[in-house]
């Protein structure tokens, strides 16, 4: 099964900075979408940010502004640069590879299942 891995996470204070990578195989990151989810405990998973191969991005409204979503198309991999990072922020994060698009105003993503382990952030007050 094809496994993305990722890298990065752990304990800030509220205000800090994070990072988070995923590394993707070649074959993969080529073709589709790279996303990151989160979820934190009791809720669903949610879409933080996409990337597509030509470098358009997407982001959530709690994140828009505070985080960035880069690929480096060397190396195939995934960043999540996370800063001013707030209590809500605490939840597990995965990448995934997938499909997205833009449709006037609205951004829709569609997972495959192409997924990382998943690193826990967790952001203290």
């Amino acid at each position: 099964q094809v496994q993305l891995v990722e890298s990065g996470g752990g304990l800030v204070q509220a205000g800090g900075s994070l990072s988070l990578s995923c590394s993707v195989p070649r074959s993969i990151f080529s073709n589709y979408v790279m996303a990151w989810f989160r979820q934190s405990p009791g809720k669903a998973r949610v879409l933080v940010a996409a990337i597509a191969q030509a470098g358009h991005t997407y982001y959530s409204d709690p994140v828009k502004g505070r985080f960035t979503i880069s690929r480096d198309n060397a190396k195939h991999i995934v960043h999540l640069k996370m800063n001013n990072l707030k209590p809500e922020d605490t939840a597990v994060y995965r990448c995934n590879a997938g499909y997205g698009q833009y449709n006037k105003n609205d951004y829709n993503y569609t997972p495959y299942d192409y997924w990382g382990q998943g690193t826990q952030v967790t952001v203290a007050s």
